[in-house]
């Protein structure tokens, strides 16, 4: 049986639920549910708090598990990341008072507050730099102010609750972070945990992609399969009407109303565009 953590609360629950959902697992009905069986897929869930999965996981007391990449490292555990999952992505920065720092060197001997203690202190061994971890649980931007710290490390999106509390970004980031699927290091090859993998990386492709038809005189499949040249190779098909035929392809959804737009003037028609729900690669 595969026992898989599954993160409990916060910004990881929603979508990490989903994806397993999308992947084809069974979805718990209660969040108060902290253990979910899926007979189908002979699969077992626990629900953890999201900064305990990777100890958990790196413990060997379950197979694999669903946190943040920041977390994984921070925790410190035998655990590593075997697939990125595209959500809950997030910056790692340093901030300090205007004019105070300006690269990390410039730390040596000062207080650094963050919540993520462990990540924090390995990134400055790596680079030589001797300053004090103040380890602080939830905010940290009023750590300055109240004279606790000179700088804080924390996961930044726009910067504007750093200046609010009187800060600004120092430095190039610490860590890019998102949702990452993890085992234990030096776990043995498993089938049901590659099969997971492979479920979820094609739920990842699927999000990515749509899958677009379009009929077009045969004299021009050249030209449109440059437009959409699918992952391996466009799908083409001759049609009834003799010297058109029909093409289907994978195309970037980011792309889609532009490569509609470039083939609708090349003279392709009936362009349709399908939703992926799932693939396999």
């Amino acid at each position: 049986m595969l026992r898989v953590a599954v993160p409990n609360k916060g910004a990881l629950a929603e979508p990490a639920a989903s994806m397993l959902r999308e992947s084809g697992y069974r979805a718990r009905t209660d969040v108060r549910e902290l253990i979910l069986h899926d007979p189908e897929n002979d699969t077992e869930f626990f629900f953890l708090r999201p900064r305990d999965i990777a100890v958990y996981v790196g413990s060997g007391e379950l197979d694999v598990g669903i946190t943040g990449r920041d977390l994984l490292l921070d925790s410190g555990a035998a655990a590593e990341e075997i697939l990125s999952l595209g959500f809950a992505s997030s910056t790692f920065r340093f901030a300090a008072r205007p004019g105070s720092a300006h690269r990390v060197e410039d730390f040596a001997g000062k207080r650094v507050a963050t919540s993520y203690g462990g990540l924090l202190a390995k990134y400055f061994a790596d680079r030589g730099v001797d300053a004090e971890v103040i380890r602080l649980d939830g905010a940290v931007e009023t750590a300055v102010r109240l004279g606790v710290a000179d700088v804080i490390a924390d996961v930044v999106s726009t910067g504007t609750t750093l200046r609010q509390a009187g800060l600004e970004i120092v430095g190039e980031p610490i860590l890019e972070s998102e949702a990452v699927l993890i085992r234990r290091v030096g776990a043995e090859p498993s089938p049901v945990v590659e099969q997971m993998s492979r479920r979820m990386q094609g739920v990842i492709i699927a999000r990515q992609y749509v899958l677009m038809d379009y009929d077009i005189r045969a004299d021009l499949v050249e030209d449109a399969v440059q437009l959409t040249p699918g992952i391996e190779s466009p799908t083409v098909s001759p049609l009834h009407e003799q010297g058109w035929v029909a093409v289907r392809a994978m195309v970037p959804r980011s792309a889609t109303n532009r490569v509609m737009d470039e083939l609708w003037e090349l003279g392709a028609r009936g362009i349709l565009v399908t939703d992926i729900h799932a693939c396999r690669l």
